[in-house]
């Protein structure tokens, strides 16, 4: 059937100056841990600039937004904000207006 997605995500990383690699493996080692959730349809890890990053994610419904949030990569990106992150991550919910996914 069709996948469905009507809720996301777009969070807004900058990270510290001199820790920006150090956020970009944080980024690509959390995905291991996104693709077990099974309500997180599609996820994204992007760099938009020297510091800035930012995480897209779409999901089917308010719930499975709720269960990304609670579970690992929200509470380790929360533990390690300080550590990596210039300012708090900017988390934007988001409707999801039309999605093509495999």
């Amino acid at each position: 059937g069709v996948v469905m997605v009507t809720k996301g995500l777009i969070v807004r990383l900058e990270a510290k100056p001199g820790l920006e690699e150090e956020l970009a493996s944080f980024l690509r080692d959390a995905l291991p841990l996104v693709q077990a959730e099974a309500e997180t349809t599609a996820w994204l890890a992007l760099r938009a600039g020297a510091t800035s990053f930012a995480i897209v994610d779409v999901f089917p419904d308010d719930a499975g937004r709720q269960a990304h949030l609670d579970v690992a990569v929200a509470r380790a990106l929360v533990g390690r904000a300080a550590e990596l992150l210039a300012e708090p991550p900017d988390i934007e919910p988001t409707d999801v207006l039309a999605a093509k996914l495999p």
